[in-house]
């Protein structure tokens, strides 16, 4: 019966909590490609990787998913009023489907988010308030959130589920769709990015409920990655005690910057329940694996897309998985999202004159920096 539905989230809507499916809003979202990476493969000495490529979503990540769940239900309660705290995406996400909807869309975001991510949602027409996070203790978009929730009555979509436990169903349906184009295959090892767990909360839902359903016999071993420069949740799973806010978020990976990992209880379950395994990587590594999955795939994602494959190459040269596995990376989000931070590492472009010699001495300059 599902092989003959049209891919992508709504694909499952028995499996998701909208009880009134004329109430459900959809711009195509989910139904991503599930590529097999051969050269990255072959690079990382690998046999069996593939991507989840969710930069194919209609706003250029995964956050597509949590939040057409969310205000799915939104518009199911019959509330017009949206309101979000996020680093970027997850806010692109709820101003798109707002805009499908007609729907007052107002996104509070930190103050150093990239240009781009702002322009998108102003384009939606959402309202963009950037907040200054001084010395505050936490997340300062988190709070902003939750006064205007109280003071306003503006329902609260963000993409994690401590304010709105139903976007949490949205994610499940990538662990759905790696099962199904793996013919229920169950993976080895699934690589995902961490920053308020949501992601990695809904992947092991999916497993598990298709476990449950009796499609699959097991769950793949889930790793969660977060960066360096915050990874509260890592620090609490290997030092075996109750999560705590990161002081001072700092990473390049400003999508996974969340100084309180939300959903790190159902995270703890999952990495425990399928013998997984919680990673910080260095900044370093997620901007070489943002560029090695350019270069060898052709899939271009912004750096928190990349702590997967950064993840990925830190497991490989710890020896933590077998490279005979099957395994599953999930590239999150554009690099459109953030252009700055690429170009702030790449090579000036040359310009040439209209003859060979210039032509020879430019292509000589350029490799000596490649």
């Amino acid at each position: 019966m599902l092989e003959r539905r049209r891919a992508g989230v709504w694909k499952y809507k028995e499996l998701l909590p909208i009880a009134d499916h004329s109430k459900i809003v959809s711009l195509g979202e989910g139904g991503t490609p599930l590529i097999k990476a051969k050269r990255l493969a072959g690079h990382l000495g690998l046999k069996k990787l593939y991507i989840k490529d969710e930069t194919r979503n209609p706003t250029g990540s995964f956050k597509d998913r949590p939040i057409v769940v969310g205000i799915s239900k939104v518009n199911e309660f019959g509330l017009k009023n949206v309101v979000i705290a996020s680093s970027g995406n997850a806010a692109a996400a709820l101003a798109a489907y707002s805009a499908k909807l007609g729907f007052r869309c107002v996104a509070f975001v930190p103050e150093n988010v990239p240009n781009e991510k702002v322009a998108q949602l102003r384009l939606y027409g959402a309202t963009v308030i950037r907040v200054r996070r001084g010395n505050t203790l936490g997340d300062p978009t988190v709070k902003m959130m939750e006064l205007a929730h109280k003071e306003f009555g503006w329902a609260p979509v963000p993409s994690f589920g401590k304010f709105n436990p139903y976007q949490m169903e949205g994610p499940k349906t990538m662990a759905y769709e790696i099962l199904e184009d793996l013919n229920y295959q169950v993976p080895d090892w699934v690589f995902i990015p961490v920053g308020g767990g949501g992601l990695f909360a809904g992947n092991y839902k999916g497993f598990k409920e298709f476990k449950i359903l009796g499609f699959t016999s097991d769950i793949p071993h889930l790793v969660a990655i977060q960066a360096e420069g915050c990874a509260p949740l890592v620090r609490a799973w290997k030092e075996k005690r109750p999560i705590k806010t990161w002081e001072n978020p700092k990473t390049i990976a400003g999508g996974l910057a969340d100084p309180y990992t939300w959903d790190w209880d159902l995270v703890f379950r999952g990495l425990k329940e399928s013998k997984g395994v919680a990673e910080a990587v260095s900044d370093e590594l997620i901007l070489e694996a943002q560029r090695i999955l350019a270069r060898y795939e052709g899939i271009f994602v912004e750096p928190s897309g990349a702590v997967s494959l950064a993840g990925l190459i830190k497991a490989l040269n710890k020896g933590l998985i077998d490279r005979d596995d099957l395994v599953v990376i999930e590239a999150t989000g554009t690099g459109f999202k953030d252009l700055k931070t690429i170009s702030s590492y790449m090579v000036d472009v040359p310009i040439v004159e209209p003859s060979l010699d210039s032509l020879e001495q430019s292509l000589t300059t350029l490799r000596s920096k490649d």
